[in-house]
């Protein structure tokens, strides 16, 4: 992994100065502490800052093809690069090194554009193709890697910037750092950014699966005859799921009786692949292990593969959360003293909840509500103790075999539904929220949304109930602010496609839209894990791992309300049987922190002298609810939406604290780093 950034001029073929592009990879020190490399033509330069994981000792970018007319800068891994390399030498392709990035230049000189269909891994990729003068930014198909960009708008003309972080961006000097209410807006909908909208003004996330295509132009215009670039963004893969239907049943026999064993086979099969393709590397693996079945069926693969290799278990990593009801260590135990796995546990409690938050802040460069980003901020940081670069860690599973509690609840209340006409589930929705304590909201708000993203939707059980809190902590401006903005609408979800598929895959499909690029491969993936210098790899994001589950019928993922039936039947083959069945634990962290006994930031970001700086929300409300959720039972729902709708009011004073205005605490805001310029 590393950073990338850059800078191009969309008004003809300006000088670019080589500090600003020097300074964002500077911004970015810890993506790449390795090495760096810069790339400079007319009107364009390119950075990098490498962690070397492949190709350590000639993988120094820009790679470039063999008459230097391509050029690429790269985040990420390629996770067939042996097979793809043999490929294109027998095809006639020059290789200077044995790095995974040279592959790019070569594959655009086969392919094109449609080279990113070819690509299979991780990554985030700017290539320069002089014939054409044509740059391309692309990204990932899931968004593991992340890559933001902005245009701006100078007195010399106007140029596009690119960075894998904002804080690149911010430390060019060429854009400001300006608050967008819609960012907010998305984290007190979603507790989320799944993009293309950020909480700073001017500034976008490249969508998955997207590319933009920067055309310059023989004279550095876009279009014979017009001034300016031009600059266009399309999507080279979306997720797909079968039309309802047609999805594929394999012989289902409820659980409990016999599997499909040649689809439980096929299924091992693709695991194994994807597990075997991210343990290469020319440093050392090591696993993050919570203890469930997800992360324990990837360590014992990776076990069993190094075991075929003549090596020990692979080393895993695990939290322990100092609350006993969310405290997974003894699970965790279990699984590695079953494999014969080393084990290292990073104790995670109250105080390190606070003592960590400006630090994740800063990282993730958004509002983070979930606690437990703080937590994998450590984890990662224990890796990077141990002199470690690359962790295999287990997301993805609960987006393809739906492992959230919300999934359970879409399927009781369709339940409910099944004597027509009566609406019961409506009415069932509607005594929840009551029984939360939930603000009152118009019903005609679910049903626009519900509009947005194609109908009834598991995740909107989770969505519905916490953006209510907008409507106990938002200011009067703010509203003002957002007025009929949808955040459903941002997600450009494909309708035409969705509307097709059985509601099962429709609520799957908002997860991967929202949950995985948003939180989990963001706040609490790369964000945190780069904070540390490392890599996190995904085997459950693999692309044949998606294609060999999207098309099973639902209920090889959910059978009744047993969730992730087809994992835990591999589960069953590799751990005991009590680990493979165990009830699912949400990995979570104590959100009290924030509200008892708190250090004197918090008190100072949520005074009402702070809260009228910021405007985002009221001040009246907040001091209310601080005072009133200490009366409400603990560890009830009520008082768990109120709870993290306060740590959601900390988390954005905190990053407008960091980023925007460094007034409101007595905590030190970001400043990019001033390192003497190499001559």
């Amino acid at each position: 992994m590393c950073g990338i950034a850059g800078i191009v001029s969309l008004s003809g073929s300006a000088a670019i100065d080589p500090g600003i592009v020097r300074r964002m990879a500077d911004a970015m020190f810890h993506r790449g502490p390795d090495e760096d490399g810069y790339f400079f033509r007319s009107g364009l330069a390119m950075a990098n800052r490498r962690l070397s994981i492949v190709g350590l000792a000639d993988g120094r970018q820009p790679m470039h093809n063999e008459d230097r007319s391509v050029s690429v800068v790269f985040n990420g891994e390629l996770f067939d690069y042996p097979e793809v390399r043999t490929e294109l030498i027998a095809k006639g392709h020059r290789f200077r090194t044995h790095c995974d990035t040279e592959l790019i230049p070569h594959l655009w000189e086969e392919d094109g554009e449609r080279m990113l269909e070819r690509l299979r891994g991780q990554f985030a990729i700017a290539l320069w193709d002089e014939r054409r003068r044509l740059l391309v930014l692309a990204r990932d198909r899931f968004g593991i890697c992340p890559l933001y960009w902005t245009r701006q708008k100078l007195a010399t003309g106007e140029v596009l910037l690119f960075a894998s972080e904002i804080k690149a961006l911010l430390a060019s000097d060429l854009v400001p750092a300006r608050p967008d209410p819609r960012g907010i807006n998305h984290v007190f909908t979603f507790f989320a950014l799944p993009g293309p909208v950020t909480c700073f003004a001017g500034v976008s996330c490249l969508l998955p699966g997207r590319y933009l295509k920067v055309f310059l132009g023989s004279s550095g215009s876009g279009v014979e005859g017009q001034d300016s670039a031009c600059v266009e963004e399309r999507a080279y893969w979306e997720i797909d799921f079968p039309d309802q239907g047609e999805e594929e049943w394999h012989g289902f026999r409820r659980w409990g009786s016999n599997a499909s064993s040649t689809l439980i086979d096929a299924y091992e099969a693709v695991m194994k692949g994807a597990v075997d393709r991210r343990l290469r590397a020319d440093v050392p693996v090591v696993s993050y292990l919570s203890g469930g079945v997800d992360s324990s069926v990837m360590v014992a693969l990776a076990c069993a593969r190094r075991r075929l290799e003549g090596k020990g278990p692979i080393p895993t990593y695990t939290i322990s959360v100092q609350e006993p009801s969310l405290n997974e260590r003894a699970e965790a135990a279990q699984v590695a003293q079953h494999l014969g796995a080393s084990q290292v546990v990073v104790n995670f409690g109250q105080q390190d909840v606070l003592n960590t938050y400006p630090e994740l802040i800063r990282a993730a460069e958004g509002p983070v509500i979930d606690t437990s980003c703080a937590a994998l901020l450590l984890l990662a940081r224990a890796v990077h103790r141990d002199g470690y670069k690359v962790a295999l860690t287990g997301e993805g599973a609960d987006e393809w075999l739906a492992g959230y509690s919300w999934y359970k609840i879409q399927r009781v209340l369709g339940y409910m539904d099944a004597i027509p006409g009566l609406q019961l589930s409506q009415h069932a929705r509607r005594a929840y929220l009551r029984l939360t304590g939930a603000p009152k909201f118009p019903w005609e708000m679910v049903r626009k949304v519900e509009a947005t993203i194609g109908g009834s939707n598991a995740w909107l059980n989770l969505y519905g109930l916490f953006g209510s809190q907008k409507l106990r902590f938002f200011s009067r401006d703010m509203w003002g602010h957002i007025a009929d903005h949808n955040p459903y609408a941002d997600l450009q979800l494909n309708l035409g496609r969705a509307q097709k598929w059985h509601p099962f895959n429709r609520s799957l499909y908002l997860g991967a839209r929202v949950m995985l690029p948003g939180l989990l491969l963001a706040s609490k993936g790369d964000r945190v894990a780069m904070n540390s210098s490392v890599e996190t790899r995904y085997p459950f994001l693999d692309e044949d791992v998606f294609s060999f589950l999207a098309p099973l019928h639902p209920v090889w993922k959910m059978c009744g309300l047993r969730d992730k039936l087809i994992q835990r039947y591999l589960a069953d083959r590799w751990l005991p049987h009590s680990v493979a069945w165990r009830r699912k634990g949400m990995f979570r962290a104590p959100l009290d922190g924030f509200h008892m006994d708190v250090p004197s930031f918090v008190d100072q970001l949520l005074s009402p002298e702070s809260l009228r700086k910021t405007g985002y929300f009221d001040p009246a409300a907040v001091v209310r609810w601080r005072s009133a959720f200490r009366n409400m039972r603990e560890y009830s729902y009520q008082r768990t939406m109120v709870e993290m709708g306060l740590a959601g009011v900390v988390a954005t004073q905190l990053w407008h604290h960091t980023y925007i205005d460094g007034s409101l605490a007595d905590l030190p805001a970001w400043e990019p780093p001033r390192f003497p310029q190499a001559q």
